[in-house]
């Protein structure tokens, strides 16, 4: 594979580049952003002086123009886990593709623990150390050069506001595949029954945390962030949640960092909101592997190139 750095080296010595939501975000502003556009304003201001957070590894211009001319984009999905003097990890990691042609959407989890080379550390580490050490520039090249890709933009969300975010929707719904008693990440002892349950912000938040009772440990962990993910858009989407629409904005403002302007979300959801209609959803697998005593992911090449390969499928 042509190493992406490579390609644009030339170009970034005339011009730098500019990457929750993460995840939560851009998922509630293509499955239930009406509700949030009806209230201009109070939207516009939010995200352009609060959360528009423009980075040097991106080139802003570049994904402008994509969306402009309706052409496919990539958007980076960080959940970062931050506490008190503390930059923290990006505790979840995830490629959007999103094809408007097609109408479709394809979205890829790296596991956090995947072992790849830092870009502008040179270690090898978790591709989630990669935001520890060097914030949200050295996550987007890490990501970039490991599987050989552009990014357009990034959405970056504080996992803590997940709480906030669930408990200004009122609460959700998720279907709960395992039966287990939490440990502490919520309240040591609650039981999280099988089945349909309703979650509120501190129960939503021990649900996602956990990942040691849980057999499929990371992936199992990914599936029910998804789930919580997807609950908050249906919750989001129903008329009856306009009421909230100011709590749930000022959620975003303190939680949320994209290098997207306003005027971009407007065309994501006016010209993309069909995508989320044809949702693919993948997650990247290895071979779990021990490095002086440290555990890590060891991702194939060959399923390296197959996700490349699926990423720019999309965007051909």
């Amino acid at each position: 594979m042509t190493s992406r750095r490579a390609r644009q080296s030339a170009h970034r010595k005339s011009k730098k580049w500019l990457k929750i939501i993460s995840l939560v975000v851009l998922f509630v502003i293509l499955g239930g952003g009406g509700y949030a556009y009806s209230i201009y304003n109070n939207a516009k201001q939010t995200v352009d002086k609060k959360m528009h957070t423009p980075v040097a590894s991106i080139d802003y211009d570049i994904g402008k123009k994509k969306v402009k001319e309706n052409k496919p984009v990539n958007i980076l999905l960080m959940g970062v886990d931050e506490r008190k003097n503390d930059r923290g990890r990006s505790d979840a990691l995830m490629v959007m593709t999103l094809d408007p042609t097609n109408d479709r959407m394809q979205l890829i989890s790296i596991p956090r623990d995947t072992r790849t080379t830092i870009v502008g550390d040179g270690r090898q580490d978790k591709i989630n150390h990669a935001y520890a050490f060097g914030g949200t520039d050295m996550a987007i090249n890490t990501v970039e050069e490991f599987l050989d890709i552009e990014l357009d933009y990034y959405v970056s969300m504080n996992m803590e506001g997940l709480t906030e975010m669930v408990d200004a929707v009122g609460g959700i719904t998720v279907n709960n595949k395992l039966d287990w008693k939490d440990r502490g990440y919520y309240k040591k002892g609650y039981h999280y029954v099988k089945g349909e349950i309703e979650l509120d912000g501190l129960k939503a938040m021990g649900y996602v945390r956990m990942r040691y009772q849980d057999p499929n440990g990371d992936f199992g962990r990914n599936e029910r962030q998804r789930q919580v993910i997807e609950g908050i858009i249906d919750k989001g989407a129903n008329i009856a949640t306009v009421h909230k629409i100011d709590d749930i904005l000022e959620v975003l403002g303190n939680n949320m960092r994209t290098n997207m302007a306003f005027s971009d979300m407007k065309n994501l959801l006016t010209n993309y909101n069909k995508t989320r209609e044809n949702r693919v959803t993948y997650q990247m697998v290895g071979q779990g592997i021990k490095v002086n005593g440290i555990y890590y992911l060891d991702i194939p090449e060959n399923e390296v190139q197959k996700v490349h390969n699926m990423i720019e499928e999309y965007n051909s």
